[in-house]
């Protein structure tokens, strides 16, 4: 039993991520989809009840936000993946451009969510940690995380222009 958590701001490709590597195996938990709270919950409560693997596709940023995940897949005997997706402003801010209608984010929504975020680390109860990157050729570089806190966010200073 596995529940994955995907961390990252919005338009880092956590969703694309689940297509290509969870869709087939996995109940995508995630609030674009479901619309309120409270059939998360209910969904949520559904695949801890029944032992269905899971991933939680939202931001995740805070140790907050993910807590009420984990303790409950740890509850229910599931081992917890994080998926801690490297901030690229850049790329976040190009792919968001490209969305149309209630999907695209304003730009502020991003960086106030890479503001507030906090990389993963293993004592929040994660059984695994990864890191996952957008290379240049559009494919995700996962890499496997050591019992070592992840610290690496850049500074808003260095974000590039992007062009709309």
């Amino acid at each position: 039993m596995q529940a994955v958590i995907l961390i990252g701001i919005q338009g880092s490709g956590k969703s694309t991520f689940f297509k290509e590597k969870f869709a087939d195996t996995h109940v995508r938990i995630n609030l674009d989809m479901l619309r309120t709270k409270h059939r998360e919950k209910v969904l949520l409560e559904a695949c801890l009840a029944a032992k269905q693997r899971f991933v939680v596709d939202k931001i995740n940023v805070t140790r907050d936000e993910r807590e009420r995940y984990i303790s409950a897949a740890k509850r229910f005997g599931f081992s917890v993946v994080g998926c801690y997706f490297e901030p690229d402003i850049g790329g976040a801010l190009a792919r968001n451009s490209r969305r149309t209608g209630k999907a695209r984010i304003p730009d502020k929504g991003l960086f106030d969510s890479l503001k507030r975020l906090q990389p993963p680390s293993f004592d929040e109860g994660f059984d695994e940690l990864f890191t996952v990157r957008i290379d240049e050729q559009s494919r995700f570089v996962v890499e496997a995380l050591r019992q070592r806190e992840v610290t690496k966010i850049p500074e808003l200073a260095t974000v590039p222009e992007v062009k709309q």
